[in-house]
Parts: C-alpha cells; sequence; structure tokens
C-alpha cells in the first residue's frame, strides 16, 4: 500500500515524459546551470534570509506572480509569461529549494512560503499584486491572501491542490511515505513513466522537463531539492485551507482539466475531478471556474492557449 501511495505523490513532483536518452544528458554542478528562457534575476529577502530567483517580464496595470507546484520551477510557465507579458507586468518565481533559488532547509509550510511571497512584494515594491499558483502553488497562494490579504488583488489557482480534504489517518500516510531517500533514488523509468500522469496527451515540447529532472540528480543542491519537495508534502497536508475557502473575498479564476489524473488523490479519494472543482468554486465567492475538456494537471502547458486568454480576460476585469 505504502508503494502504491507514494507512486501516486511521486506522480505530482515530475512534468511529462521524455525522449532524450538518459546516456547523452550532461551533468551539471549546479541547478543554477539549468537553462531558462527567460533571464533570471535573484533578490536577497532579509527578514527570511532566502535568495530567490524570479523572471520579470512585461508592464501594465497588473503585476502578477506566478507560483509552480511540488517538485517544479519557474519552467513551468514558459508558455504563459509571453502572452501575459505584452499586457501585464509577469513576475514567475522559484520557490524557496527549488529552481535557482537558495536551498536553506525550511519548514516546508504553505505559511512559510506565503510568508516568502509577502516578503518578496515588499522587496520589489509592489502593489496589490495578482497570484497565480499551480497545485501546491495555488494552495500557496490561497494561504498568502488568508495571510496577507493587503498584498492581494485577485487569485488565478491552476488545477489547485486544497480542494480536497484528508482525514487524519491519510495526512499521516503521506508523512510515512515521503522520504528524501524516496525522492532521490526515483528511477528514470519511474520519472518518465509515472510522471506522464501531468498530462491528458504529453506536449513533444514537455522533454526538457525531464531532461533537467535527470540533470538535477548531479548537481551539489539535489539533496537539499529532495527535502524540500518533502517537506512541501508535509506542509501541504498540515496546514489545510479547505475550512477558509469563504473567506476568500478577491475576484478568482479557477482551472482544472476534466482529465486530471492527481486531484481526486486516486488512491485516497477516488473520484471525478469536476467534483473537486465545483465543491472548490462553490465555496469561493466571487470565483468563477473553468474546466477544460481533453486536458490534464499540467493544464496551463498543455493548454496555453486557453489558459493565456482566459487569465488575461480576468486580468482586464480587475480594478
Amino acid at each position: 500500500m505504502k508503494i502504491k501511495l507514494l507512486s501516486i505523490i511521486i506522480m505530482a513532483i515530475g512534468f511529462g515524459a521524455c525522449s532524450t536518452p538518459y546516456s547523452a544528458l550532461k551533468d551539471i554542478s549546479s541547478f543554477d546551470e539549468l537553462d531558462y528562457k527567460y533571464p533570471v534575476k535573484k533578490v536577497y529577502l532579509p527578514e527570511s534570509e532566502f535568495t530567490i530567483a524570479y523572471t520579470d517580464e512585461g508592464k501594465g496595470d497588473n503585476t502578477i506572480i506566478l507560483i509552480h507546484g511540488l517538485g517544479s520551477y519557474l519552467r513551468a510557465w514558459e508558455k504563459n509569461i509571453g502572452e501575459l507579458s505584452k499586457t501585464n507586468r509577469v513576475i514567475a518565481i522559484d520557490l524557496p529549494g527549488y529552481g535557482k533559488s537558495s536551498k536553506e532547509p525550511h519548514s516546508g509550510m504553505m505559511t512559510f512560503y506565503a510568508g516568502i511571497v509577502n516578503e518578496l512584494v515588499k522587496e520589489l515594491k509592489l502593489n496589490k499584486v495578482v497570484i497565480a499558483g499551480h497545485s501546491m502553488g495555488g494552495q500557496i497562494g490561497m494561504t498568502t491572501y488568508l495571510q496577507y490579504p493587503q498584498i492581494v488583488k485577485g487569485l488565478v489557482l491552476v488545477a489547485p491542490a486544497g480542494f480536497e480534504r484528508f482525514t487524519k489517518g491519510q495526512k499521516q500516510w503521506f508523512r510515512d511515505v515521503m522520504t528524501v531517500d524516496g525522492v532521490r533514488l526515483t528511477t528514470p523509468e519511474a520519472i518518465q513513466n509515472n510522471l506522464a500522469s501531468n498530462f491528458y496527451r504529453v506536449p513533444k515540447d514537455a522533454d526538457f522537463m525531464i531532461s533537467e529532472r535527470m540533470q538535477m540528480r548531479s548537481a551539489d543542491e539535489f539533496i537539499p531539492y529532495c527535502y524540500a519537495v518533502v517537506q512541501s508534502v508535509y506542509g501541504m497536508v498540515g496546514e489545510p485551507v479547505i475550512d477558509y475557502l469563504q473567506d476568500i473575498k478577491v475576484p478568482t479564476l479557477i482551472f482544472f482539466g476534466e482529465k486530471d489524473n492527481l486531484i481526486p488523490n486516486r488512491y485516497l479519494n477516488p473520484g471525478p475531478t469536476v467534483d473537486i472543482a465545483n465543491y472548490g468554486a462553490s465555496k469561493i465567492p466571487n470565483s468563477k471556474l473553468v474546466m477544460i475538456p481533453k486536458t490534464g494537471h499540467f493544464l496551463m502547458f498543455e493548454k496555453p492557449e486557453i489558459f493565456n486568454r482566459e487569465t488575461i480576460d480576468f486580468l482586464k476585469g480587475l480594478k
């Protein structure tokens, strides 16, 4: 049973499938060697003492902060930054422990990440922002609003974690099966086969996500990254938002793929994704739900045209 559950969790950590031969991949010594499409900046946050890597593109009346999901990095948004930045300022971040951000040990709690977002807003001297979060990033976005409502003018929740209720026993299962070694020792075959579950149809241009995930294993920061992934799982189940959805008062755009294989958890809470989506949307007062047919969990990468169009229209409507 533990093996089955761990496989489901690991599916949420990956990004797709890869055709690149593993033996052809170049070792890297640092995550800083990863090839990002947009120029990366870094800012030191003096209160938390973390350095956050981010990209900063475009300008406009709205500033939107893009937050990736579990095990991911800011490259998850590469199909969205270009379009969104035509009329908005778009800041995509690597969370602490991920991508090119610093990797000191941390709690992984959702309130910790919310504090990072709040401090980033202060350091970059931003006004109220829109927060877009994918999967775990969606739960971070909701937590940020609940903790720091004064900095948030809207939310874009992309296949968000946080709409699903887990029992105490189920939460303990997550804590039991998630270990640093479990993440560290994930085989190439498991990465390729299991992580395709993030998509309904794996896009051909998703190759870089898996090849870079493979390259990360040779980097000095790989163990701290694995630790961050484990702590993040603990954080998601340890600080649920499901009982506070009705307290989210800002305009909220919610996306789910109709063929999401990860939400709800197919092992713990089997059922249709649309039920979870409708439940969450019904609890958030000023929300709009967009269900995308023939689309999986990583919807902003699989169907960027729909995501970009709906998000741009949503941003236009914000005051």
